[in-house]
């Protein structure tokens, strides 16, 4: 199943080193960074939502899918409160790039620029990596849908998680391995919210998407096109 993250958090190594002048400050910033990096924090120590035993340790790409498990927003998601992440993927990468776009779209349009046509930013371009990960674990599924529809409103949000998060909590009590639903933001796609880090398997990085997103008077419209992983200017395949 396909996850999208921002680029930047893909590659290894620290974007730390960009800032300094010598191994001696690099050592001193990387702690600092230590300080106050959730996913750093809950390796070492535990998060009040999720221990060390439950982290994955020594395994290729582990610091991406426990990055998925620490990093929570103060609203949390639809299927994590702001204590404790999950690892949300979809059947289609289609599905997860409209996700990506209607949850960036909602935050560019949050930034109020007074100047510009539209009072918010007129252009943004980023880039996501599509990171695969196999499952083979029982989960359970919200069906038939009619019966958890308000654990499936699009909006407005955060305030439409409230029902999802408070399921999910009482799933995850009871030992739940996570949840499959019906995508929210592409009709008749399906998603994964897994609860465990050690079930997310084999996690590897596939393509880099390029998203351009331009204001409009209704909102904000988005091109996707695929680039290379080492140079994000270069095309490699025809627009999604």
């Amino acid at each position: 199943m396909h996850r999208l993250i921002p680029s930047r958090y893909s590659e290894g190594g620290t974007v730390l080193e960009e800032i300094v002048d010598s191994e001696a400050m690099l050592e001193d910033v990387v702690l600092l960074d230590g300080a106050t990096n959730d996913r750093i924090q809950g390796e070492q120590q535990g998060l009040a939502g999720i221990s060390v035993f439950e982290l994955i340790y020594g395994i290729p790409n582990a610091r991406i899918v426990n990055a998925a498990f620490t990093h929570t927003s103060d609203a949390g998601c639809r299927f994590n409160d702001h204590t404790r992440g999950a690892w949300y993927a979809a059947d289609e990468l289609r599905t997860s790039i409209a996700e990506v776009t209607y949850q960036k779209a909602r935050r560019l349009a949050e930034i109020v620029v007074p100047e510009l046509p539209y009072h918010c930013p007129d252009k943004e371009i980023s880039t996501y990596d599509d990171w695969l990960a196999d499952f083979r674990s029982p989960f359970h599924e919200l069906r038939p849908t009619k019966m958890f529809s308000d654990c499936l409103e699009p909006e407005p949000v955060p305030q439409c998680y409230l029902a999802s998060q408070r399921m999910a909590r009482q799933l995850l009590g009871d030992g739940s391995n996570g949840i499959v639903y019906p995508g929210v933001r592409r009709k008749g796609s399906r998603c994964l919210a897994c609860f465990r880090p050690a079930l997310v398997y084999n996690t590897r990085r596939a393509s880099r998407m390029e998203i351009t997103f331009t204001a409009t008077a209704a909102g904000y419209d988005h091109k996707v096109r695929t680039v290379s992983a080492r140079s994000a200017g270069v095309s490699q395949a025809p627009s999604i």
